[in-house]
């Protein structure tokens, strides 16, 4: 373990910043995370999604009934999805695939559509390399249509697709816009920061240009946040999903928890 690495986990942790949005629901695992270990958890969303209106997307020529599998990163993909659908009345032939990055995202789909194993498809662990795996099963069958943001897409998947010649469409239904947080900011000086996308630590930096981290432990989900954090030059020390800690809050609880352990 680095010195920094030591220097965070050695002090008490207080305050956590959580980069999206409170949870609607008191039962919710972040707040029995925070009974636990006696932290306070503040909710600020670095990022804010914009819809695309469905008159705008028609714009782009994507034919939605013409792809037979589609591809998701996060839940906000899968609601603006299904809302432009319904926007444009257009119904999803029961025969359409489905790829998750994870289980969690792969879940929410029975919000949607009736859920069959059959149909839909995630990775084992909730990393893109083993999201690949499961693409690279289908991809000579298939025509995919990647759900993602007009100005920031995860470029690994991306490029996944193009160096394996898979036949596929950029569905842009929303656009990712910084939220205002410099006030919180400079009010809270956080132990630990966790972050989502790769846009959440370009919001950081915007809101905050002299960024330091300063022993400020930061978490990331994802493999193209992470990938991001690296190569900013800042410690990571909670690196999710993983097959130990599925999760931004199993991450935050085994980091917790190693945290008293060294107190």
């Amino acid at each position: 373990m680095s010195e920094e690495k030591k220097a965070t986990t050695a002090k008490t942790t207080k305050k956590i910043l959580i980069s999206q949005a409170r949870p609607e629901s008191e039962k919710s695992p972040y707040f029995d995370l925070e009974r636990k270990h006696k932290v306070a958890l503040h909710f600020y969303p670095l990022i804010e999604l914009i819809a695309i209106p469905s008159k705008e997307f028609r714009k782009n020529k994507i034919d939605i009934a013409l792809y037979s599998a589609v591809i998701f990163t996060s839940k906000h993909a899968i609601d603006h999805f299904f809302r432009t659908c319904d926007e444009l009345k257009l119904s999803i032939s029961q025969d359409t695939k489905y790829f998750c990055v994870t289980e969690s995202v792969a879940l929410y789909l029975q919000k949607f559509i009736m859920y069959r194993k059959r149909k839909v498809f995630f990775g084992s662990d909730g990393t893109n390399k083993k999201l690949f795996d499961v693409l690279n099963k289908h991809k000579g069958n298939e025509k995919f249509l990647y759900v993602c943001s007009e100005n920031q897409q995860d470029n690994e998947i991306v490029n996944w697709l193009k160096d394996h010649e898979c036949k596929f469409d950029l569905g842009y239904m929303y656009r990712t816009e910084f939220s205002d947080i410099k006030k919180v900011l400079v009010e809270h000086n956080f132990d630990v920061i966790c972050l989502f996308t790769p846009s959440g630590l370009k919001s950081l930096l915007k809101n905050k240009p002299d960024f330091k981290q300063n022993g400020t432990a930061i978490g990331a989900f994802g493999s193209s946040t992470c990938k991001a954090i690296e190569e900013a030059g800042f410690t990571l020390h909670i690196r999710v999903p993983s097959p130990e800690t599925p999760s931004m809050i199993a991450g935050l609880d085994k980091f917790l928890s190693s945290s008293s352990k060294k107190k």
